[in-house]
């Protein structure tokens, strides 16, 4: 089988790397330098601008699926070319459209799939479809975040994706549900401090991470998920925002007209701010709590995630919790264990029991492991 991996930076990366161990390989990107390390890998490579629709149906014409790993911005014409050309594919784009109306045209062409399938969202909503197909939910929360270990002023915080993807985070309004009613806040609203055991105090805001849930768990008045930065962070994004270095509107100097979004991401994703290094040390850290009532009494399920960059592969920890949570789906619907057609957001793979272990499996023969306490009265 030949999968095509599109996009390869540092998550496509990996997961490129992951499903060479089982499958023939094609992984596509206009940057060359990207694709280089990929080579020594002994995976195909192909230097290609992925904007264009035709240069795309040519990269994943010979493939049997496809992998949606590019930048947000382009996510969903990528996702859409892809299925009308009847591949299935996984796709973690986290794209700022809604995905839904895809559903038609994936089912019109007999192709499974599957969005949203990273780590928040992706894992979080697995879980979270796990329990609400056995349980009555009242409540889903999901903390998350990534962050380098060691914190060096101003900033405190790596990107180990995307910038523009990182941004939206910042200025996408927050969708959530308290007490029955859809909400929707300025990102970076409400800040909390959150204390965990493997890093200590952590900084969370509301982020637009709910997506799909929103629409398919109607019944669960309460539902909310946020970002998570080392304290202090919050304000100094909220700084740059409502300044003006977010937007994308071109501004004019000396004549020339130029977009403040593109000269702030230039700024922060150079070595000294937010890049992060090829072999620099960070964490992702995760916790989703579904609360309600299982067999007729209260309960609480806790699933934590604390996972660290590999010294053995080189790999960030970014990238291996939502790379391996990629290709475990990728890895579960070449086994057949899910095989529904259409659009299926990530909550979707939760619901079979089958499914649901074979991925939490995946991932811990990667040692990325989910961690379960319940709690009930």
């Amino acid at each position: 089988m030949k999968i095509a991996v599109l996009g390869a930076g540092m998550v496509g990366s990996a997961i490129a790397i992951d499903l060479s161990r089982s499958f023939s390989v094609v992984s596509a990107d206009i940057d060359e330098v990207a694709l280089e390390r990929l080579k020594a890998c002994s995976i195909e490579c192909v230097s290609a601008d992925l904007r264009n629709e035709e240069v795309l149906k040519a990269v994943i014409n010979g493939a049997d699926m496809v992998v949606n790993a590019v930048p947000g911005f382009m996510g969903y014409r990528t996702l859409q070319t892809i299925i009308e050309s009847g591949k299935n594919v996984v796709d973690i784009a986290f794209f700022p459209e809604d995905s839904a109306p895809l559903d038609k045209l994936a089912r019109e062409k007999g192709v499974i799939a599957v969005t949203d399938m990273g780590v928040a969202p992706g894992m979080c909503n697995v879980i979270f479809g796990f329990h609400y197909s056995r349980m009555k939910v009242d409540s889903y929360l999901c903390l998350v975040g990534g962050l380098p270990i060691k914190r060096i002023w101003p900033w405190e915080y790596k990107a180990p994706f995307s910038p523009c993807d990182v941004i939206e985070e910042y200025v996408r309004p927050a969708r959530y549900r308290e007490n029955g009613v859809d909400v929707s806040r300025p990102a970076l609203s409400d800040p909390e401090l959150i204390e965990f055991d493997q890093c200590g105090t952590l900084e969370a805001w509301n982020s637009d991470g709910l997506r799909s849930l929103l629409c398919n768990m109607p019944d669960v008045p309460h539902m909310k998920e946020k970002t998570m930065r080392w304290p202090g962070h919050i304000e100094k994004a909220r700084i740059l925002r409502e300044s003006g270095f977010f937007s994308s509107e071109p501004v004019e100097i000396d004549g020339v007209m130029i977009s403040p979004l593109q000269m702030t991401e230039k700024i922060l994703f150079s070595d000294r701010n937010w890049k992060l290094g090829s072999e620099e040390e960070e964490f992702t850290v995760m916790r989703v709590v579904v609360k309600g009532e299982e067999n007729g009494v209260p309960a609480e399920h806790t699933w934590d995630l604390f996972d660290e960059y590999s010294a053995a592969t080189k790999t960030s920890s970014m990238a291996r919790t939502t790379g391996y949570a990629c290709t475990a789906a990728v890895n579960a619907i070449v086994e057949g264990l899910y095989t529904e057609i259409g659009l299926s957001p990530a909550e979707f793979l939760g619901r079979d029991q089958k499914c649901f272990d074979f991925m939490l499996n995946y991932l811990k023969e990667r040692n990325v492991v989910y961690s379960k306490k319940r709690q009930s009265d």
